[in-house]
């Protein structure tokens, strides 16, 4: 069997046994050792490719950047600071037409520069902005699938937990990825707030609620009311977190893994000060911090195992001449490329689409001159929208567990998701089409 149809056999085999429900880490071990084993026919190799795997995997200073950003993002939840946003940008935007859609989406953009998270933007969002508009007669599809729409933002903003596997995966510089994705992530906030305005404007059926009493579908009647100094109170804590990390981090004090532990110190400060951490709540926070943290830390060292056997393999090189070969060119290539991503979006989560198809696509996207970082923001935003997708939806099922109320069905979210998924689409398109878009402040 040629290397070609060797490495299509053990990719197959690889999304099989996920989708029969093996862990992808377990998955990716698997055939990386089977692979390597078969191709070289030699275990003493296998065992030693797996090896340094695993010791480069946890030697790594960058690979810190993971549970320092992840208690960060823990801690910001915890301590309401998501709440508080929402709040101060109700009052703000409660004039415009949709004006709580648009506070959802800002709120998001801002809580999304301090988590990295986007199942903890959705889960923090559903308790704070889905009943506030419900009571004020939005349609609760509007609100559940803005919630959820807008929940992407949390990995397009950075610091991003997406974009930290991508460029560990692609051999990237986190901090260049972190910069090439202010300006998409704040396109795709702008395009998500225009879209809302437009909708509450020419098409308010599928906004508000007809059988909602007429008067509180104006956003000016919402009664919510604070002063300069409550706005600024509620602002302070957020703010002085993204000037500290994204300020230091952008400005060249601070590396990636440095912004991380600042920001996690900061978050600390935030915490005790609202005393958000009483009755074993830190001993939660630093919990989940682990067990998410030791999660992503073994799939990125079986996706590290993996990519060396698809190297040995020669599968990049030799599907980067059957692409060349077909005449595809470069986005022939990065079309067929977004669409395999959103068809595996359908059936996988985030960080699986990344593991498998980084270490493939990487290579191909570079013989073909694609800018890696700017690659790296194409390919979190295709995937991201597999967060709004049936069947898997992970956002959507995240807002669905939060609400638990059973009047919302997963179907009703997935209608709302429509608009935002076309909204990311368009901006896809956008970023495809003008490279500078993510790489003008890199």
């Amino acid at each position: 069997m040629s290397d070609l149809g060797m490495g299509g056999l053990l990719i197959g085999v690889l999304v099989v046994l996920v989708l029969l429900g093996v862990h992808i880490g377990v998955a990716l071990l698997a055939v990386g050792f089977a692979g390597v084993w078969l191709v070289r026919d030699n275990l003493d190799m296998a065992i030693k490719l797996f090896y340094m795997a695993a010791y480069n995997g946890v030697a790594d200073y960058v690979f810190a950047t993971i549970p320092l950003f992840v208690l960060m993002g823990l801690l910001v939840s915890i301590s309401n600071v998501g709440k508080d946003t929402f709040t101060v940008a109700e009052v703000l935007l409660r004039k415009l037409q949709g004006g709580l859609g648009v506070a959802t989406v800002a709120a998001n953009t801002v809580f999304a520069a301090v988590t990295g998270v986007s199942i903890a933007s959705a889960a923090v969002f559903t308790r704070v902005a889905v009943p506030e508009m419900v009571k004020h007669g939005y349609r609760t599809t509007f609100a559940t699938g803005t919630v959820a729409g807008s929940s992407v933002l949390g990995m397009m903003i950075p610091p991003s937990l997406l974009m930290i596997i991508y460029g560990v995966l692609a051999e990237q510089s986190i901090g260049k990825l972190f910069v090439a994705g202010v300006i998409p992530g704040f396109l795709l906030a702008m395009v998500f707030a225009v879209m809302i305005m437009l909708m509450a404007r020419f098409t308010p059926g599928q906004v508000f609620d007809p059988q909602h009493p007429s008067q509180l579908l104006r956003g000016h009647q919402i009664q919510v009311t604070l002063t300069g100094l409550q706005m600024v109170n509620k602002l302070v804590p957020i703010a002085a977190l993204v000037v500290l990390v994204l300020g230091g981090l952008y400005s060249g004090f601070f590396t990636p893994t440095e912004a991380g532990g600042v920001g996690a110190f900061g978050a600390l400060v935030i915490a005790l000060m609202r005393r958000s951490l009483r009755k074993g709540k830190l001993w939660q926070v630093l919990h989940e911090t682990g067990s998410v943290s030791c999660t992503i830390l073994i799939l990125l060292v079986a996706a590290s195992f993996y990519s060396r056997m698809l190297s040995v393999a020669g599968v990049p090189v030799a599907i980067s001449e059957l692409v060349r070969d077909a005449g595809l060119g470069p986005y022939g290539f990065l079309t067929l490329y977004i669409g395999i991503v959103l068809l595996l979006g359908m059936i996988l989560d985030s960080s699986s689409i990344l593991l498998i198809m980084t270490p493939v696509a990487a290579p191909i996207a570079s013989s073909f001159g694609f800018d890696l970082i700017h690659f790296g923001v194409i390919t979190v935003l295709a995937v991201e929208m597999g967060l709004l997708t049936p069947p898997f939806g992970i956002s959507v099922f995240t807002v669905k567990s939060t609400l638990n109320d059973p009047n919302i069905s997963v179907e009703s979210i997935f209608a709302g998701c429509l608009p935002f998924l076309g909204a990311m689409l368009a901006v896809l398109v956008l970023i495809c089409a003008f490279p500078w878009l993510s790489l003008a402040l890199v």
